[in-house]
């Protein structure tokens, strides 16, 4: 399972039984950090996820930014609540990468809007199996 975690969302995809491919599969709108949790940990405890992919906001050089330090503060917070295996992956232009297949696809921008951060999150999983 990956996640592209925002200040107001959090966008979730999964992979296929195989490991082979990632679909979105919906944007958590945040609403506090205990909510947000149980509602991945209903995530994670309903596909039986055994690791989870937090995609890290890096610069364009590879240095790290105020929103890599949130996103490291909220992954604490998981793994302090949550027995689960995490892994960083670099999320550097998933988001661009995202709203191009929706633009191709012929989505609106309010679709576009909507869809963006599970379809960040479905890049960065595939990436992530890609590489492996």
């Amino acid at each position: 399972m990956a996640l592209d975690v925002g200040d107001r969302t959090i966008g979730v995809a999964l992979s296929d039984g195989l490991g082979i491919t990632a679909q979105g599969l919906k944007t958590i709108k945040r609403k506090s950090l205990q909510e947000d949790l149980e509602e991945l940990k209903n995530i994670i405890d309903g596909n039986q996820v055994k690791k989870l992919i937090v995609g890290m906001p890096k610069n364009m050089d590879g240095s790290m930014g105020k929103q890599a330090d949130k996103i490291v503060g909220f992954v604490n917070f998981i793994k302090k609540r949550i027995a689960i295996d995490i892994e960083y992956w670099d999320e550097r232009l998933t988001s661009k990468f995202a709203e191009g297949m929706m633009i191709e696809g012929d989505l609106k921008r309010k679709e576009r809007k909507e869809k963006i951060d599970k379809m960040a999150a479905q890049a960065i999983l595939q990436n992530y199996m890609d590489s492996k």
